[in-house]
């Protein structure tokens, strides 16, 4: 019998073999017809050309820093904005609902029904049946924006008084930011997924009176009001389908809803109140990953920098649409979705348990929301894009022998001549065309940001879904702003040139041995300086005078990042000054790099590395993905062990730490930075645990405080 299978799998091996190899002599015939054609169609020396050109300059050069600027020109829109004298949001939309009127801008998909659904298992799920999505076109939103600023000042809140919005991505999120932009309140945003002490710290650090909020939110308020005495009204977005339960709140307390505010407006006297360029906009708190989050200031000006910076780098049509589900409390999608507004591009609102066909909150039947929106454009975070390429991986790997085999040939194909600066127009509309049907199949560009992106997932992701990824770099302290990838570069894990609108610094950083005068390319801890960086920390005048100083009349923020720019003026992130760990023996480990290059590993959901001074390796907390963490268990024997129970095995352990190993290999990882033991946690680390930020950044401290018995245990063994 042994025989028999072993004969049989040599002969299946022989057959895939076989077929590739024909497929490959196909493909060599099919080259070298179709190469003179491609070569006067395609222009492949232009874009080779395009992706090396160089994208920034030195204007400032000594042994201890350099600082770059970008040596592009402002493009159309930005022109646009400087002659139409744009230097606040509320300009902006004032702008579009003149500029284009009855076109689609905010669109909400409609509930129509929520209805039990019973699994294969038994049991029963709440799920959605999905309607269309419904529009307000730019002169409704407008119109709705000014309607509830004015209601607001109905209810007592004064221009220049500090509003508070905790609410999930939505219109309504939007049109009630705009609605206080006219009337110079600034908004002080707060991540839907931030634990109740950090939301009680936020709302008594800026002492507000009034809450915006969401019908799923407003339960929260009946501990926290306890905590927040200053609140006296809360106002809640409505739920399409259930009534909002008003009572059990704490007395004195108004609760109104976001519909009835609008309403008030419509009949108010009220003038607008337009803000000045310095005036602060959003008080925007940080996703806190090393403590409490910190309110950065950021005024109008600081978010029309950024907005002129991003319409530099990013094409924009005027059949664009922009799916939106990031939360609006990060300022990578605040700004992308200004640029949006700001181009007439209509945005379509989305949640992560309904944006595609096969997400949690979606009917057996019914289509997602991207395959419905057929979006051309949408902003990511590497952790959502390192899903989707395991989730390709996944895919491809429980084919057949053959299916896989020809799926790595035609890949390895397509990656082979995108780099000699060719497109593959048959193998796209044949394989990847499919792959891209995921996300509606209209997607040309996706805006990542938020986190460094792995080299590996940009490169699959750009190949399998036929689009443009373009990586950014900026933090909250500096709008977001900061470098942008040129969308014609054809490589991968850089961060792109400065934006048109800031200069980036290289500073040396003796202690981990970062200098600009290291070869082949200069390194250092990145500034960034220009009207994009904010001004500062609210209420935190000791932190403000430690990150951001005045030079020349140009405002700078020390991001704490190592950067290295590159010949052709791109930066590339390599460590960060808080992530890096000097071992026992001297060796210097970048704990961010080990974990970024770490999550692409098949097994690995999400990891923690950890390095004591005192000794000579790491060690890692792992949260294993359960689908191969089953597939795992069953090659050894233990597929009838519960999820907790695998993670407690040494088998598993032992298993995982080899695969681990081979993945590290690969990365090219030294020695010394793959962890030599680990522990498999068995709890999905979610904001709500306080274990990652909303924006999902690991909490370092909070891990270690929770894991310390574990740390302690791998360091012993």
């Amino acid at each position: 019998m042994k025989y028999n299978s072993l004969s049989y799998c040599v002969m299946d091996s022989f057959w895939v073999q076989s077929a590739i190899g024909a497929i490959k002599a196909i493909a060599f015939v099919y080259d070298i017809i179709t190469l003179p054609v491609y070569l006067v169609l395609q222009k492949p020396w232009k874009r080779r050309q395009d992706s090396r050109r160089v994208k920034a300059k030195i204007v400032r050069n000594d042994d201890n820093e350099l600082t770059y600027r970008t040596t592009d020109p402002p493009r159309d829109v930005h022109v646009k904005m400087l002659q139409e004298n744009i230097d606040t949001l509320e300009k902006v939309f004032n702008y579009v609902a003149k500029t284009y009127t009855s076109k689609r801008c905010l669109g909400t998909r409609q509930i129509l029904s929520e209805e039990d659904e019973v699994q294969q298992n038994g049991r029963v799920f709440k799920k959605y049946n999905l309607g269309d999505y419904k529009w307000k076109t730019f002169t409704e939103a407008e119109r709705t924006a000014a309607n509830f600023g004015r209601g607001l000042r109905e209810l007592g809140q004064k221009p220049r008084e500090n509003i508070v919005i905790f609410a999930e991505t939505r219109a309504e999120w939007m049109i009630a930011a705009h609605g206080c932009f006219k009337q110079a309140m600034p908004i002080v945003t707060v991540y839907a997924t931030l634990g109740d002490d950090g939301v009680a710290h936020c709302i008594t650090e800026t002492e507000v009176t009034t809450v915006i909020t969401s019908h799923d939110l407003l339960p929260k308020f009946k501990t926290l009001l306890d905590k927040c005495p200053l609140v006296k009204t809360i106002i809640y977005i409505e739920d399409q389908l259930q009534k909002t339960e008003t009572t059990g709140f704490k007395e004195g307390v108004k609760i109104l809803p976001f519909n009835q505010v609008v309403k008030t407006g419509q009949d108010s006297k009220f003038e607008h109140v337009p803000p000045k360029g310095d005036d602060i906009a959003i008080i925007m708190y940080t996703s806190g990953s090393t403590g409490t989050p910190k309110g950065v200031l950021l005024s109008h000006k600081n978010c029309i920098a950024t907005m002129k910076g991003f319409v530099d780098m990013v094409p924009i049509y005027p059949d664009d649409v922009l799916i939106g589900f990031l939360p609006l409390a990060h300022v990578f999608e605040l700004v992308a979705e200004s640029v949006c507004l700001m181009t007439g591009v209509p945005i379509g609102y989305s949640t992560p348990l309904t944006l595609i066909d096969t997400s949690s909150k979606i009917k057996r039947g019914c289509k997602g929301d991207a395959t419905v929106l057929k979006p051309t454009c949408m902003t990511s975070v590497p952790l959502i894009l390192d899903r989707i390429s395991k989730g390709i991986n996944d895919k491809v790997n429980s084919g057949s022998a053959f299916k896989k085999s020809l799926f790595k040939f035609l890949y390895q194909y397509k990656v082979k001549w995108v780099q000699r600066g060719y497109k593959t127009p048959l193998i796209d509309k044949l394989v990847f065309k499919k792959v891209a049907k995921l996300m509606g199949g209209k997607v040309r560009i996706i805006m990542s940001g938020g986190a460094p992106l792995s080299a590996d997932t940009h490169e699959q992701i750009k190949t399998c879904l036929c689009l443009e990824l373009i990586q950014g770099y900026g933090l909250t302290e500096t709008t977001s702003g900061a470098t942008v990838m040129d969308y014609r570069d054809m490589t991968y894990g850089r961060t792109g040139g400065p934006l048109t609108v800031c200069d980036i610094r290289l500073v040396n950083w003796e202690e981990g041995n970062y200098r600009v005068t290291n070869k082949p390319y200069p390194q250092g801890e990145v500034l960034i300086g220009g009207e994009c960086v904010s001004q500062g920390y609210y209420k935190l005048p000791g932190k403000t005078n430690e990150d951001f100083f005045e030079e020349d009349g140009q405002r700078w923020f020390k991001t704490g990042d190592i950067g290295e720019i590159q010949a052709d003026g791109v930066l590339k992130i390599i460590d960060r000054k808080k992530d890096l760990v000097k071992l026992q023996a001297g060796e210097y480990v970048s704990l961010g790099k080990v974990e970024s290059e770490l999550k692409t590993c098949g097994i690995i959901e999400n990891i923690c590395v950890y390095g004591d001074p005192t000794k000579q390796y790491t060690v890692a907390l792992v949260v294993p993905n359960q689908n191969h963490l089953e597939e795992l268990a069953q090659k050894h024997g233990l597929g009838d062990k519960s999820f907790e129970e695998l993670c407690s095995s040494p088998i598993i352990e032992k298993a995982i730490l080899k695969e681990i190993a081979e993945h590290a290999r690969k990365c090219k990882l030294q020695k010394y930075e793959v962890p030599a033991a680990i522990t498999l946690c068995k709890e999905v680390w979610s904001p709500d645990m306080g274990l990652v930020t909303a924006a999902f950044k690991l909490k370092r401290k909070d891990i270690q405080d929770r894991y310390q018995h574990d740390i302690n245990r791998m360091y012993a063994s």
